[in-house]
C-alpha cells in the first residue's frame, strides 16, 4: 500500500499541498509512513480484534475511523 516516492523531487507532483488543510496535509504525511502502514495492515486482517486495533491506532496515530451504521452496510 505504500506509495511510490521515486518522484518526490518533482515539484509539480506537490502543486495540491498549497490547498490542503491541515487534517489532509497529515494524512499525506501519515499514508507515507512503513510503521503506520504496518499498523494499518494488522487492523484490516479479518482475525484482528477491531476495537482493540483502533483503540491502538487511535493512541499511537492519532486518528478515528469513521463509524458503520448500527443497521446499515459500509
Amino acid at each position: 500500500m505504500t506509495p511510490d516516492a521515486s518522484g518526490w523531487r518533482s515539484s509539480s507532483g506537490y502543486a495540491h499541498v498549497e490547498h490542503l488543510t491541515a487534517s489532509d496535509l497529515a494524512w499525506e504525511w501519515l499514508r507515507r509512513n512503513e510503521d503506520y502502514d504496518r499498523d494499518y495492515e494488522a487492523f484490516s486482517k479479518p482475525a484482528s480484534d477491531a476495537a482493540a486495533m483502533t483503540d491502538w491506532i487511535r493512541q499511537r496515530w492519532g486518528v478515528r475511523f469513521p463509524c458503520r451504521s448500527e443497521g446499515g452496510t459500509a
